[in-house]
């Protein structure tokens, strides 16, 4: 398009900002220019243009302003199965503004919490290319996608509202993922406090310790998640350079998904890869020497605080011996009344010196009663050093310049990292912005209900009435509080390192990890089903066990293993619960309501099925409905007990003398003749997404519990077609040719580029999925003109 200049600009002082906007096949934007702001420029615009919509909602969101634009008792999604309520999320982010915190972040100068010079001019050239995009054509009225077109919230966005999308991504575990847990809480009201003692039986019920174990686990249902795969030189077939499979777990509706890009500013960065929408950096990605993705790891980025309450004063706290009071905050924010006029809401929030009074962790209840409150202490809040670790990362060479990044800035809010490299290192981290809470510091501060928990998840709850609880410092740790970069979990391995979100214990097999905190991942516990299948598949290839040829690995064969598509819990069980369903008397399995249900052609079916969770596979709908009840039972539906020596192989066998297993058969049979399902219905039949108006069967099933690689989170029976909650979305697969230059790399985005129902890029990448394909990725300046179908020269202030 042509360059403009703006009022007061002329042509002798040329634009600000140009950038050249190369796309090849399925719209994927190779953007091109000679420094990092005009780099950021035409990575605004070119991701506007595909995904405008979207990204203006979430600007509302961090605005405040969802509650004037969309009605103060609506919801949104955020990661999590739960919506979260507009006006708590107005209450907070209004919260966020009034403290500043953006400010205090770009006005640090030095140090690795000072922003690099680097990423605010790529920050500061997004803001003008994102608004670059919207003017050009014509502001909101004209925007070519119906879902947002004329809207009165879509707007140019400006410095703060970017980085407050960047404070939200860093904290989106913490309160800015839940901002509920803090503006409801509120203090009980002094006449109950007053009549209420330690032993009275009206008291508020504890915190259910075991839920929120449960909640606090990585691999949860429908958490998200990831599997990350680096294969050293000793792991691949020929001895040459590493190989990489990424596979992250991120929603496919919402902000939370992901943007693929290739980024170069010649001679100093080039990279290509998956961009976290509002952030022009590449979060997983490959450049020529390196490849990196990343999981959720279960370190934790916060710790909890139990505050001894002064009796008859709700809103003070006990410390070192003294009474003290909360901080009290009063949000205000505008929202549309009954009658469609603006009018304030007002609430008071509380805070005190270890962080914000919360209600709720993860969906648990927290009571604030007479006696105590719960506080989150969150290492994510404000933090800036995790954009100066993923550019880091970005402009590495090799595995050893990741690891070095991560040690200098320990900026990762909540996930690892697992690396390979061109040299054939592979690489497992876990370093990041972690409290540093010893087991010694968890023992001696540990409150009753935290010593519990602590047992149960490794997240102990901090006795706050004393000082001496505060978080560590070592000697290391980039900012105080959190623990240095040798107190984290690390690997470089020749052969391979793998995660699934279960902690550092298991990221080699045969080379178990331990010593580390427990707040930073437990050991010797069960695996999940698909760390299980994850490293059952890995160690089989490795050591050519498992039917597919020589040993070692291939690009090939992480791209096959990708989408192996095995029902890890069938392999463990199915024979079994066919001989339990065809040895049923009277041909009717139990239900736990007391009934009976025929169980017709049901054994047959099971039997016949390949145990895999492709889309024309027949008997997966039923085995998943019976497994995820079989799992839920509370003494669990194995044979044989765990065993922490055998981490791989344990638990295992179905319990069939159990009668709870023969009711989960049951049930499950019922949940099918309930939703007019046969027992024998291909999974494509219920688990598809609708593009363009045509129905697109998806491969996979839910990786926890089930144990499925390809990650596919969605409720087949009461929603089919609905787009998955959490599943795979960009997927890598990258190695590099021995004395090449160029990476050799293949890539997937499962819901496509573009969120725009009438952009050509809205569902392309979601049938190549479907279909088990690949998009063969150019990198290299050559590859990319050959492949190029559009050019564009995008220039702005």
């Amino acid at each position: 398009m042509a360059w403009i200049p703006p009022t007061g600009a002329t042509a002798a002082t040329g634009p600000r900002y140009q950038a050249t906007i190369v796309r090849t096949a399925y719209g994927i934007p190779h953007i091109t220019a000679d420094d990092y702001g005009s780099l950021g420029y035409g990575y605004g615009y070119a991701f506007a243009s595909d995904d405008l919509c979207t990204m203006a909602d979430d600007y509302v969101t961090v605005e405040a302003q969802r509650s004037r634009y969309f009605g103060p008792d609506g919801t949104y999604q955020q990661v999590g199965p739960a919506g979260v309520d507009n006006l708590d999320s107005d209450l907070y982010w209004k919260s966020v503004a009034d403290s500043g915190a953006v400010a205090r972040m770009l006005s640090v100068r030095s140090g690795p919490s000072a922003v690099l010079p680097q990423v605010k001019q790529m920050m500061a050239g997004y803001v003008a290319g994102y608004d670059g995009y919207l003017a050009s054509v014509g502001g909101a009225r004209g925007v070519p996608d119906p879902t947002c077109r004329g809207k009165a919230w879509v707007k140019p966005i400006t410095l703060t509202d970017a980085y407050l999308r960047l404070y939200q991504l860093v904290d989106i575990e913490g309160i800015a993922g839940d901002p509920g847990s803090w503006t409801g809480a509120q203090p009980p009201a002094v006449a109950a406090t007053a009549s209420v003692g330690p032993g009275d039986p009206a008291r508020v019920s504890r915190p259910d310790v075991a839920r929120l174990a449960d909640a606090l686990a990585s691999d949860r249902p429908g958490a998200p998640g990831s599997n990350a795969l680096a294969i050293g030189s000793a792991g691949t077939r020929d001895g040459g350079p590493g190989i990489l499979l990424g596979n992250p777990h991120l929603p496919w509706a919402g902000a939370e998904r992901t943007y693929e890009v290739q980024l170069t500013v010649p001679g100093r960065m080039n990279v290509e890869g998956a961009t976290l929408f509002g952030e022009p950096l590449v979060a997983v990605g490959f450049n020529g020497s390196v490849a990196w993705s990343h999981t959720d790891t279960p370190s934790f980025p916060m710790s909890l605080y139990q505050l001894t309450l002064v009796p008859g004063h709700p809103t003070q706290y006990m410390y070192d011996g003294h009474a003290v009071p909360m901080t009290e905050q009063t949000s205000t924010v505008l929202e549309t009344g009954a009658s469609g006029r603006l009018r304030p809401v007002s609430r008071t929030l509380w805070t005190t010196r270890w962080g914000p009074v919360i209600r709720q962790l993860q969906g648990v209840p927290l009571p604030w009663t007479a006696e105590s409150a719960f506080v989150l202490a969150d290492a994510g809040a404000a933090d800036s050093r995790f954009l100066n670790d993923v550019f880091a990362t970005d402009e590495a060479t090799d595995t050893a310049q990741i690891l070095a990044g991560q040690e200098k800035y320990e900026g990762m809010p909540w996930v690892d990292t697992i690396a390979a490299d061109a040299q054939g290192h592979a690489l497992y981290s876990d370093l990041g912005n972690f409290p540093d809470v010893t087991d010694v510091l968890a023992e001696r501060c540990d409150t009753p209900l935290g010593a519990e928990l602590f047992a149960r998840a490794g997240m102990p709850i901090l006795d706050g009435s004393d000082s001496s609880c505060g978080w560590g410092t070592d000697a290391d740790s980039v900012v105080p509080g959190i623990f240095g970069a040798k107190e984290e979990p690390k690997l470089s391995r020749s052969d391979y390192v793998e995660n699934s979100n279960m902690s550092y214990w298991l990221t080699n097999a045969s080379a178990p990890m331990t010593g580390y905190p427990r707040f930073l991942g437990l050991t010797d516990v069960p695996a999940s089903l698909r760390t299980r299948s994850a490293l059952t598949m890995v160690t089989g290839r490795l050591a050519g066990t498992d039917g597919l040829g020589p040993a070692g690995f291939t690009l090939r064969d992480v791209q096959n293993l990708m989408y192996s598509d095995i029902q890890y819990g069938a392999t463990l069980v199915k024979p079994q619960l066919v001989a339990l369903c065809d040895a049923l008397p009277h041909g009717t399995a139990p239900t736990s309501g007391g009934g009976e249900i025929a169980v017709d052609d049901a054994c047959g079916v099971l039997a016949s099925w390949n145990d895999r969770e492709d889309a024309d596979s027949r008997g997966d709908v039923l085995f998943r409905d019976f497994w995820e009840r079989a799992l839920d039972l509370p003494e669990g539906p194995w044979s044989t007990p765990f065993d922490a020596n055998e981490p791989l192989t344990t638990p295992s066998g179905l319990n069939t003398g159990d009668k709870a297993v023969a009711q989960a058969l049951g049930d499950a049979l019922s949940d099918l003749k309930t939703a007019g399902v046969p027992y024998d219905a291909t999974l494509g039949s219920l688990q598809y997404v609708v593009r363009d108006g045509v129905h697109i069967p998806i491969d996979g099933g839910p990786g926890d519990p089930d144990g499925e690689f390809n990650a596919i989170y969605q409720n087949v029976l009461t929603q089919p077609g609905a787009a998955p909650s959490i599943g795979s979305s960009y997927i890598q697969a990258v190695t590099w040719s021995k004395g090449g230059s160029c990476p050799v790399a293949r890539t997937m985005l499962t819901y496509s580029l573009s969120d725009d129902p009438t952009s050509p890029h809205y569902a392309d990448q979601t049938r190549l999925f479907a279909q088990q394909g690949w998009v063969d990725a150019a990198y290299c300046a050559a590859d990319v003109l050959t492949q190029a179908q559009s050019v564009q020269v995008v220039s702005g202030y």
